[in-house]
This record gives structure tokens, C-alpha cells and sequence, in this order.
């Protein structure tokens, strides 16, 4: 395998794991979820410039990944002393619940309504009948214990 190929390789499994932790850190308002998913870019950025520093036969990059990797580990210390804080306050981790640390001149985040389907009654999924319906237990309908 020549080293192109290699360096490829490397750096599609970099822009991979900085991708799905740039999806994660979008789509999530759980603040560990987030700092995971911040790591996990971090992690692919740091695979990037491993990669690179073997393909040009250079030490910075893998010195420049320690440097991230000491900086991840105080990034890990500090958010984990944030979430224990904000949890100890509200006891809620969303982002939404945080609105008094906006600023002054934005906004509030406002949850848009879902359509929730009614509590009272289970909402079983609907398949197309197949041959002979069998015989069920009225007790089956409002309770499966396999399910």
C-alpha cells in the first residue's frame, strides 16, 4: 500500500469522526452528549495531523496531537465541574433551561410543540393482515410484556 492511499484512508476516518461529532454537537442539547461529541472532534482533527506528519515525515503533527490530547484532558476537567454545577442548580441538563446565561439583546429559545399521540391509550404499529387473524386476549391488547 503506498502512502497516498494510507494518508487517504487516515483522513476519511478523520473528516468521519469530526463529522459525526459536529452532528452530534448540532442536533444534541444534552451538555455531556455535547462535550463527547466536541471530543470526538477533536479526535478526528487530531487523527488528521497524525496522518499528515507521517506523509511528510515531520514530528510536529504528532506534537501538535499531545498538545490536544493535554488540552482535551482539561477540557474533560472543567466540563465536568460545569455539568455538576448546572446540574446542582436546576437539575436539568438541556441547553434550553439555561436562558438566563444568554445575552441581554438575544432572543429566548422557545421548544417547538410536538404532536404527542394520547397517553391513555398505547399506539400499537399496523401491519397488513396476513392469512387467519388469531385470537387475542382483551388483557394482550392493553399489556404485552414482550413489547
Amino acid at each position: 500500500m503506498d502512502e497516498r492511499s494510507l494518508l487517504h484512508g487516515y483522513l476519511v476516518v478523520g473528516a468521519l469522526l469530526f463529522g459525526i461529532g459536529l452532528v452530534g454537537f448540532l442536533s444534541r442539547r444534552n451538555l455531556i452528549v455535547m462535550f463527547l461529541a466536541a471530543e470526538m472532534m477533536l479526535q478526528g482533527v487530531s487523527l488528521s495531523l497524525v496522518a499528515w506528519g507521517r506523509y511528510h515525515n515531520d514530528w510536529g503533527g504528532q506534537a501538535l496531537v499531545l498538545f490536544i490530547l493535554a488540552v482535551a484532558a482539561c477540557e474533560a476537567a472543567v466540563a465536568m465541574a460545569l455539568v455538576l454545577m448546572l446540574f446542582q442548580r436546576k437539575h436539568n441538563l438541556d441547553v434550553a433551561a439555561w436562558q438566563t446565561l444568554r445575552e441581554a439583546n438575544q432572543p429566548d429559545f422557545v421548544d417547538e410543540d410536538l404532536d404527542v399521540a394520547p397517553e391513555d391509550t398505547p399506539a400499537w404499529p399496523k401491519l397488513t393482515p396476513a392469512g387467519i387473524e388469531p385470537k387475542r386476549e382483551p388483557e394482550e391488547e392493553a399489556y404485552r410484556a414482550e413489547v
